[in-house]
């Protein structure tokens, strides 16, 4: 591994079991199952780069009577308010409730309202779909199949503390890697299942449900996912893994024991999602925090774990402001404050508030500049948002006195606008090349916080056309680049052409999903690093006959990086390249293959297409700030 920040799970060696962690305001939240130091339920830590955690005073005062189960807390933020979704009871009966404080630190104050009707209902979790509607996904018991135990539901919320009362089957025990107990003495002797634990994300129009399946004390516990497109959709959704021919994405394996019930969340660079889960200390007196990269090649999610020895810290963003000053994230009305991005492509976020009412022509939000003047201008205000000369109504109830999460992406000449934990409201194409953003209060008085920059850009294909019109451009070669199918393919048979994108950086972390889409003579490559006169090394997907098949380095030198079996080039394959001076660092899929040495001064990369038929459905670029 090249030079810079690490870190090494677990991450805090203390209990902290079913880890939840809630990013707000550019930090980070943790809450755990159970009762805290202090004697109230559920521990909170409290983070700025996941790695490095500080124990706060537990969430809320436990309930009068006799309950001694408080499990699997999670906080969702919504509105200026925080809800804290919970499991209470004796272990055999088990309720799920909401507690609301006004911080994430709490205190949370009961509702006293619980929002199933099952004897058993476990693990809440929610999740915001493209459209901004909210479900909520727990887990509850099924008696009457042929695989009798715990599965998870999903129901549509129609406000924080209700539920619509149809609870329709996602992920249900069905695998023998599901078994929890072969005759469990609760259960009256039934060979019991349990899958628990879910946490949903969307991509590329698919949600995947993850979810812990098993017993930790058995080798085969661990975690996977289900797919469906999406929690409108009626019926079972899809599971990956069979525990036969598929394995969990996440599994007990050599000196990690149990590792399971996960969340995940967006690193500080806002770009790579890291998995949080628990695993078992060394002696198992306790299941302490653990974080690993998430990831996908393709519809294939992975975990990039679990690790015991040191990995490179989560990114942190270009430039960050958390305002500490008392009053520094304060904007008078007519005033700006300006960031300069260092690159034309960046994803740049923020929470703002208004601090008063806005007047009908008020408004604040974010300037997108270039060196000649305002590209785009995004306003909140009234019952709008305004993005340029495009207004979107604002959902009912929308309080612009609470921190809300906006979400600039800027891609070569594209960018797009994201408010909140819905779908991007806006994408188009900006008539210049960005150099920065300016937070703006027009005609009011607005409050900044959790500013984060970070340069780089992400490219899932998933609007069709013309490469050139998303910054690629022709580096070598004659052929027909097209994006088709959220993919990027080349259109020529039989050719070999090269295409590459920028802005050129330092040093960054690359990620390429590829695959081959036929068989026949070529394949695909990948330049990690092209510098200005420098074409820097170039890796080549080949078969080596018995040895299977290798990235073979062509360059001033030929090495060859074997490929571990089964390595299956017909689907989607993950390849990730951390570039830092003139090393490059190369993993498949979190297996290290080894180092090159690239070109001197900023590069960028490059992709290949070699004689046959090949396509792209993922590139990644994040700049690596150190």
């Amino acid at each position: 591994m090249t030079s810079g920040r690490t870190y090494r799970n677990p991450v805090y060696p203390h209990s902290f079991p079913d880890p939840f962690v809630l990013r707000f305001r550019g930090e980070y939240w943790a809450y755990c199952t159970g009762l805290w130091e202090d004697g109230r339920a559920f521990g909170i830590l409290h983070s700025r780069d996941l790695v490095g955690w500080r124990p706060l005073a537990g969430a809320l005062e436990p309930l009068p009577g006799d309950h001694p189960c408080y499990w699997a807390p999670e906080v969702a933020y919504d509105n200026g308010r925080f809800y804290l979704y919970y499991s209470v009871g004796n272990e055999e009966t088990m309720e799920i409730r909401v507690a609301m404080a006004d911080h994430p630190a709490g205190p949370f104050l009961d509702s006293g309202r619980r929002l199933t009707s099952e004897p058993f209902a476990i693990d809440a979790h929610v999740f915001v779909d493209q459209d901004g509607n909210r479900w909520f996904f727990y887990a509850t018991d099924f008696l009457e199949r042929s695989h009798v135990g715990t599965g998870t539901v999903r129901d549509r919320m129609l406000d924080p503390f209700t539920l619509a009362g149809d609870p329709q089957p996602v992920a249900l025990p069905g695998h023998d890697w599901h078994v929890y107990h072969p005759a469990r003495p609760e259960k009256g002797g039934v060979r019991w299942h349990t899958v628990e634990g879910p946490f949903v994300l969307e991509r590329k129009g698919l949600c995947y449900e993850m979810f812990s399946g098993g017993n930790w004390q058995n080798p085969t516990y661990g975690v996977s996912y289900a797919t469906s497109a999406g929690p409108q959709v009626r019926g079972e959704w899809a599971q990956a893994a069979d525990g036969v021919r598929v394995l969990p994405i996440l599994r007990t394996t050599g000196e990690v024991v149990g590792p399971g019930h996960n969340s995940v969340v967006r690193g500080p660079d806002n770009r790579q999602l890291w998995c949080v889960y628990h695993r078992w200390s060394p002696d198992s007196s306790a299941r302490v925090m653990a974080i690993d990269p998430l990831d996908w090649a393709g519809e294939r999610m992975l975990v990039l774990g679990p690790t015991t020895t040191p990995q490179p810290a989560p990114t942190r963003p270009t430039l960050a402001d958390f305002f500490d000053e008392p009053g520094s994230g304060t904007l008078a009305p007519g005033t700006e404050r300006r960031y300069a991005s260092g690159s034309p492509s960046f994803l740049c976020e923020v929470s703002l508030r208004a601090l008063e009412d806005p007047g009908a022509d008020a408004g604040f939000g974010i300037d997108l500049r270039g060196e000649e003047g305002t590209l785009l201008r995004v306003r909140l205000g009234g019952e709008w948002l305004r993005v340029g000369d495009r207004r979107f109504l604002l959902p009912p109830g929308f309080d612009l006195r609470a921190f809300h999460l906006l979400r600039l992406e800027v891609d070569s000449a594209r960018a797009a606008v994201r408010l909140d934990e819905a779908a991007a409201v806006w994408r188009g194409r900006i008539g210049g090349t960005a150099a920065g953003i300016a937070l703006v209060a027009d005609g009011i008085s607005a409050e900044c916080a959790g500013l984060a920059l970070t340069a780089g850009w992400e490219d899932l294909f998933l609007e069709g056309g013309d490469p050139a019109a998303f910054g690629w451009d022709p580096l070598e070669g004659e052929g027909d680049w097209r994006i088709e199918s959220e993919r990027l393919r080349l259109r020529t048979a039989g050719k070999t052409a090269w295409i590459a994108k920028g802005p050129a950086l330092l040093d960054y972390e690359l990620v390429v999903n590829a695959r081959l889409d036929e068989e026949g003579e070529g394949g695909y490559g990948i330049a990690p690093a092209v510098g200005e006169g420098d074409p820097g090394p170039r890796l080549i997907l080949e078969h080596r006959g018995a040895a299977g098949w290798a990235l073979v380095a062509r360059g001033a030198e030929e090495r060859i990086f074997s490929l571990p079996d089964p390595f299956d080039p017909f689907t989607d394959q993950h390849f990730r390249f951390r570039r830092m001076g003139k090393k490059v660092d190369i993993a498949w899929e979190g297996v290290p293959l080894g180092v090159l040495d690239g070109p001197a001064g900023p590069a960028r990369p490059a992709l290949g297409i070699l004689g046959t038929a090949v396509s792209f459905e993922a590139v990644r670029l994040t700049a690596l700030a150190e």
